[in-house]
């Protein structure tokens, strides 16, 4: 491992730790996303790496969970030594005090990096969110709402987001002092001895109001010059890395954007999409592939739930997959399209983390039998809360990315120790990346 590390972080989910890896990679920061605490045999395979990161499942879990599993990630990541510790949320930073409670994840990091005062950013304009005056907004199509008032995640079915003031919202999940470095003084000539002004009150957190390129690269210079070379702990969605690389660049601690080189990938003719997610973009993207012709295979929640008819539910849906893709067909697997029925939205509430771990667990063995079985070397896999169990069973122990999409869901490139699935071409997608066309853009590629 290089001695010039940058970053080092854990995502709360996997689509969003791919999207951080996509944000520093593209940027000409190497990267390698690790599916676990990686071992020295593993971290040494990547050499030239200058940001590392772990991805998790911590954003459907419990505060108990958080207490009991986040220290020894965090230990590990405080050893690589990198000057900057990063707990990725999603950029909606959708959380409630009772299931992936960013308030509780930030407490245990405090505690265990030593931070006085964590750093804190979600506006990131790459993914078209943006904060001002502590309110969160984000886009869809041509029209931007404060969050709590968004089509989908006001309604979200586990984490809804009933405030637009990130500070009201995390004050429900910590006692910890919150503070703002807010637009006006980040757009202020005198920005830096406002930031002084603001350290002075010692606040436990600091949020930092992003909304364009200006306070972007002002907050990742504040960012960095705190860190002052040790491991300082921060939180928020890759709007921070997306601010550091803009600040790192200033300095030429990364290439400039001229002198990258331009990514793209080969088309292929098949492709398998599996897709645990219940957000209405991805519903959409599914019914744009039942229009193009992909064969749809549906996922019934209750029945895999059912000890009684989970394993023929898993072998009924792998036989239709395999056999769907035999015929030549690209296929899509899916657990809802859009918003999940009454029966499943009551099998999650009797028991959230048991009816996500077996859902993602029973698509997993589905997920990797139909790749075994079919040879295919590209594969999409939709939804942040089920992903991690998804490709668990592959046996992947690491991501690289290979070339962008869409912002936050990059192709990547797998690792794993089985050579069936190593080199495997794989994209892990956030309920709400992409247009309607999403998949076929994955199938087709760019070049």
């Amino acid at each position: 491992m290089t001695n010039d590390l940058l970053i080092a972080y854990y995502g709360d989910d996997f689509t969003g730790s791919t999207d951080v890896m996509e944000s520093l990679s593209m940027n000409g920061v190497q990267t390698v996303l690790f599916l676990d605490l990686p071992t020295a045999e593993q971290l040494a395979r990547f050499p030239s790496a200058r940001a590392v990161g772990i991805a998790g499942m911590s954003r459907a879990m419990s505060p108990g969970w958080m207490s009991k599993n986040l220290p020894p990630v965090y230990d590990a990541l405080k050893a690589l030594g990198a000057p900057v510790c990063h707990y990725k949320v999603c950029s909606t930073f959708d959380s409630s005090p009772e299931t992936g409670s960013i308030g509780r994840a930030i407490e245990i990091g405090r505690e265990c990096f030593g931070t006085p005062t964590v750093p804190v950013v979600v506006g990131a304009p790459a993914l078209r969110r943006y904060q001002v005056f502590g309110n969160l907004f984000a886009s869809v199509s041509d029209a931007t709402f404060r969050i709590d008032r968004h089509p989908t995640m006001s309604r979200h079915p586990v984490t809804p987001m009933t405030e637009g003031d990130l500070r009201c919202h995390l004050a429900a999940q910590t006692d910890l002092d919150v503070e703002l470095m807010d637009i006006l003084a980040l757009w202020d000539d005198s920005y830096r001895e406002r930031h002084a002004d603001v350290m002075r009150r010692d606040p436990d957190i600091l949020f930092y109001d992003v909304m364009d390129q200006r306070s972007l690269r002002r907050s990742g210079e504040l960012i960095w010059n705190a860190a002052g070379g040790r491991s300082l702990f921060c939180a928020g969605s890759s709007g921070l890395e997306y601010a550091l690389v803009a600040h790192w660049r200033a300095q030429g601690l990364v290439p400039a954007a001229e002198d990258l080189p331009a990514p793209g990938f080969d088309p292929v003719e098949r492709m398998f999409v599996i897709s645990g997610s219940c957000s209405p973009v991805t519903g959409g993207q599914i019914g744009a592939a039942l229009n193009a012709g992909y064969l749809g295979c549906t996922i019934d929640p209750a029945n895999i739930l059912n000890p009684d008819t989970r394993s023929d539910v898993i072998e009924t849906v792998t036989n239709a997959c395999v056999a769907g893709l035999a015929e030549g067909r690209n296929v899509v697997a899916y657990s809802a399209i859009g918003a999940p029925d009454a029966k499943a939205r009551a099998l999650y509430e009797r028991n959230p983390e048991a009816f996500t771990r077996e859902l993602s667990q029973a698509q997993g063995t589905i997920f990797r039998d139909t790749l075994h079985r079919s040879g295919l070397t590209r594969a999409v896999v939709a939804g942040g809360d089920t992903s991690g169990g998804i490709t668990g069973g592959l046996g992947l122990f690491a991501l690289t990315a290979l070339a962008p999409i869409t912002p936050g869901a990059p192709l990547c490139r797998a690792h794993a120790e089985n050579p069936k699935f190593d080199g495997l071409e794989i994209v892990l997608k956030g309920g709400q990346m992409g247009d309607k066309d999403f998949f076929e853009h994955v199938r087709k590629g760019t070049k």
